[in-house]
């Protein structure tokens, strides 16, 4: 009996400390509770609503923030200019259309004609019969022919030749100096733009060099040929104000904008009530912003063949044009969806939605099977995976460091940068989880019956 009230009053005990436990339990929850229930009413639906604005304003500035600062380097710095249209030198269509282009600009200064005239009439002077003289005016047409045969002749194989790369840059180097002035508004540059009706990759210079190729091939023509006035338009002469309009706009703002852009979604997320919450949808409308700046690109294209006459430049050449100016404002969009599904999905796994909860119980609970049975069998990280556990929060901020780094310094970015750099940090994530050793909590032993004496 004396055992029996013994273990009585042990359970009397236990029951009251359990009481105790229980109501100190109680309280501490009801305080987390009301600190939470402040918290938020503190941070109320101002917040929600301040960061909705926020991050609205910064994926509206997102597209703009590609334009200028694409328009800022390429507008204002001669060698990024010359580097984007350098290429199509060797493109087939491009050299065709200088061809054209430059035939045309000789036929229209040299009146050959005229030339083949009178060299005819200065044989015929020499003395010859009328058969002899009839004859020769009836070569007039076909000698014609022949002479435009040997300048075009001598043009196609000067554009494909290793110098045309040369007078190419040359050209370009010429064309945006001119821009630059004509956008800055420098009254002898727009005079001379708007004489011409357009402004563009001017082809003077290309003419010049083609001019010295045909007089080195005995071709004594080609002394004739003046200083050629000839371009390939960009934009029509009443189209200069705005561009000129644009231009100063994005001088002012091409520095700066990307960062003010990226201020406004940082500033969104984190003033936000539920950032996780926020950090997704800011994600999601940067991606759509992107888009819809591709889609941009689209229209633009179609509304500058529609502006520039197909008589004036083939809409194969002014395509052309068009993608090149914007291929690297269309690779900088793909990138910013591909950033930007990929910071919406970690987002959304490492958020408290129910879904993703219940994955990374799934992933936890496998990497602790993994451990459990990798130590039955004798193999296990110790005192270092301890440490690893234990330091697991600023490993992690370093692997996200990291990774932000990397997709902020690889220059140039692509697509692939970014998959990889994502798929190598998921990677890293997985190590540590997997290296680290919780400690083990010691479970209580269970009560049992008590022995009989």
């Amino acid at each position: 009996m004396d055992q029996e009230a013994e273990l009585r009053e042990r359970v009397a005990q236990l029951e009251t400390e359990n009481s105790t436990l229980r109501g100190q339990v109680e309280a501490y929850a009801s305080a987390v509770s009301d600190d939470r229930g402040s918290s938020r009413r503190s941070r109320g639906r101002g917040w929600t609503v301040l960061a909705a604005v926020l991050i609205v304003l910064g994926c509206l500035m997102a597209p703009l923030a590609v334009v200028s600062g694409w328009a800022k380097s390429t507008l204002t710095d001669t060698d990024t200019f010359v580097a984007t249209y350098a290429p199509l030198a060797h493109n087939p269509e491009v050299q065709s259309f200088v061809v054209d282009q430059a035939a045309a600009a000789i036929n229209q200064n040299v009146n050959l004609d005229q030339y083949i005239a009178d060299v005819i009439d200065g044989i015929k002077a020499l003395g010859t019969g009328p058969r002899a003289s009839a004859a020769l005016d009836a070569l007039k047409g076909t000698a014609t022919q022949s002479v435009q045969t040997v300048v075009r002749n001598g043009i196609e194989d000067y554009v494909a030749s290793e110098a045309f790369p040369q007078s190419w840059e040359r050209a370009l180097r010429v064309s945006h100096t001119q821009l630059l002035a004509t956008l800055r508004n420098d009254p002898q540059a727009l005079i001379a733009a708007q004489s011409d009706g357009t402004i563009g990759i001017q082809l003077g210079p290309i003419v010049e060099d083609v001019k010295a190729a045909l007089l080195a091939r005995d071709v004594s023509i080609a002394s004739q040929i003046p200083p050629v006035d000839r371009t390939i338009p960009i934009a029509q002469s009443d189209q200069i104000p705005t561009v000129q309009t644009a231009y100063r706009i994005v001088i002012a703002l091409g520095s700066w904008l990307p960062w003010v852009a990226l201020a406004f979604l940082a500033a969104g997320v984190l003033v936000a009530r539920r950032r996780s919450v926020a950090l997704v949808w800011a994600a999601f409308g940067l991606g759509l912003s992107m888009l819809l700046l591709l889609l941009g690109f689209t229209i633009g294209r179609g509304l500058l063949l529609t502006a520039v006459p197909t008589a004036v430049v083939p809409g194969a050449i002014t395509t052309l044009l068009y993608d090149t100016a914007t291929a690297a404002m269309h690779d900088t969009a793909v990138i910013g969806v591909v950033l930007a599904v990929s910071i919406a999905v970690v987002a959304w796994f490492a958020g408290p939605f129910r879904a993703p909860r219940r994955l990374r119980s799934f992933y936890t609970d496998g990497l602790a099977g993994l451990r459990d049975n990798a130590e039955r069998h004798g193999v296990t990280t110790g005192r270092f995976g301890e440490w690893i556990y234990a330091q697991r929060r600023v490993l992690h901020v370093i692997i996200a460091l990291a990774a932000s780094a990397a997709i902020i310094l690889l220059r140039p970015l692509s697509v692939s940068d970014i998959v990889w750099t994502v798929a190598i940090a998921v990677l890293a994530l997985v190590i540590v989880s997997l290296i680290e050793r919780p400690k083990r909590v010691a479970r209580p032993e269970p009560v049992g019956e008590p022995v009989a004496a």
